[in-house]
């Protein structure tokens, strides 16, 4: 019985943990530090791979510099994803899931892996 009660609550942790709420991406600036699944377009996109460079920017929602929501792929995360995101997310519509945080007084969702990302 007392197994049962450990394995039920780590799964209520887990799916607590994991879980995300759907926000309009117009939205993203009120939910930062939140976890969260956001659907929209991809307006335009900057690849920033030299030395000093850090990924590929996705702007969702309208283009640089005034999209509500910038998407960042770091370029050693790059290497997850079978296609370039750069030129097959663009003027496409996607959901994208993650963390929203604050860089530069704007939202930012930094995505690691390619299933954060879905193509609609």
């Amino acid at each position: 019985m007392k197994t049962t009660a450990i394995v039920l609550i780590a799964l209520f942790l887990s799916a607590s943990a994991y879980s995300q709420k759907e926000i309009k991406v117009e939205e993203a600036k009120d939910h930062v530090g939140d976890t969260v699944k956001i659907c929209t377009r991809i307006f335009g996109t900057i690849v920033n791979d030299n030395a000093k460079g850090d990924g590929t920017y996705l702007f969702a929602g309208g283009n640089f510099p005034d999209a509500p929501l910038t998407i960042l792929i770091r370029n050693e995360n790059r290497r997850f994803f079978d296609y370039k995101p750069e030129k097959d997310l663009k003027d496409r519509d996607v959901c994208i899931t993650g963390r929203i945080e604050l860089v530069k007084d704007k939202p930012q969702i930094f995505v690691s892996k390619q299933s954060q990302i879905e193509i609609q």
